[in-house]
């Protein structure tokens, strides 16, 4: 608790610029009703409470506990629910040994400007759709610090800071996960793809100390954007094979506009990877201007080609990326134009 004390001191001193590339999203907000809440007993009765059209505003302070929305505390398109608060509104879950910090189940939620902290996975959404996360800050995570999982779509993730992942299992300390790999289907989906499709991962900074990778792609998803993105390898383990910023095993990704650099001080190889864990996926995805600073013995952008779970194909690298440091080269596959 002293350690998360002293550290807000130190917020006022920070500024966050966000891109001027990208426009961030939002739902348009109709508010039906504002609750304020100081305490971590406020604020659970809050979100179990909550209707279409709340405006859940937190005091600055720490909220000991972990924190659940139900699936049935659901906004909609003209009225969505928002929790907001400052970087000084902290959830802190206490341990990086266990539980999810923040888990969203409902759709049209607005999460706005607060912190997560000291849980084994930070903000957890399950079945969450049209919902934006907006300036959160997530560290000090003994797992992943934001995972769209359970069929979560049409969500946006934009402006967020990600940091001090993995701090327990290196090898699920992903910043951003998206979807859910085919040896979980039939714990999380009946079996079935973990289609977390058409999500926005916009402008966010993400490391340093992220032990995976900033962002995992997952198998099962599609059409996603990652956008105006900035990555810090430091502080990747290469445990799990993490060893690029990217991770990329869906379809239909759009990956552009993003920052890349390695400092140094990581076990990194590639910036961006392509790989085909499940055959018919890891297919379609460009890259395009994306500004890599790699620093290690691989590629800009490596696509797995082939393998024991089948072929890749359609994946495009731009010849607009900038690639530095890399020492194997810009890409495993021919430039577009």
């Amino acid at each position: 608790m002293i350690q998360v004390l002293a550290w807000l001191l130190l917020l006022a001193c920070g500024k966050k610029t966000i891109p001027d590339e990208t426009t961030p999203t939002t739902n348009t907000t109709t508010v039906e009703r504002t609750v304020h809440v100081s305490t971590s007993s406020e604020l659970k009765a809050a979100l179990l409470d909550a209707k279409p059209g709340d405006d859940i505003v937190m005091a600055e302070g720490v909220y000991a506990g972990r924190f659940v929305i139900e699936a049935t505390a659901a906004g909609t398109v003209a009225k969505p629910i928002v929790l907001r608060g400052s970087r000084n509104a902290v959830l802190d879950a206490g341990s990086i040994q266990t539980g999810y910090v923040l888990y969203l189940q409902g759709s049209y939620w607005n999460l706005k400007g607060f912190t997560i902290t000291n849980g084994l996975k930070g903000l957890i959404m399950d079945g969450s759709q049209h919902s934006v996360i907006d300036d959160l800050k997530i560290f000090s995570i003994g797992e992943e610090a934001l995972h769209l999982r359970k069929f979560s779509s049409n969500n946006t993730v934009q402006n967020c800071e990600i940091m001090q992942t993995g701090l327990k299992t290196p090898d699920y300390g992903e910043g951003i996960y998206i979807g859910s790999a085919k040896n979980n289907w039939s714990t999380y989906t009946n079996g079935d793809p973990d289609k977390c499709d058409s999500n926005k991962i916009l402008s966010n900074t993400l490391g340093p100390s992220v032990a995976a990778e900033c962002i995992d792609v997952k198998e099962g998803t599609t059409a996603g954007i990652i956008r105006g993105n900035n990555f810090d390898a430091t502080g990747i383990t290469g445990a799990n094979s993490a060893d690029s910023w990217i991770d990329v095993k869906g379809n239909g990704y759009l990956i552009e506009n993003n920052t890349g650099t390695n400092p140094g001080g990581s076990i990194f190889k590639d910036g961006y990877q392509v790989h085909v864990a499940v055959s018919g996926w890891g297919n379609n995805n460009a890259f395009k201007n994306n500004n890599c600073t790699v620093n290690a013995a691989g590629y800009g952008f490596n696509i797995q080609l082939s393998g024991s779970n089948g072929t890749s194909s359609g994946n495009k690298v731009y010849s607009n990326n900038t690639v530095t440091g890399a020492a194997s080269g810009v890409s495993n596959i021919s430039l577009s134009n």
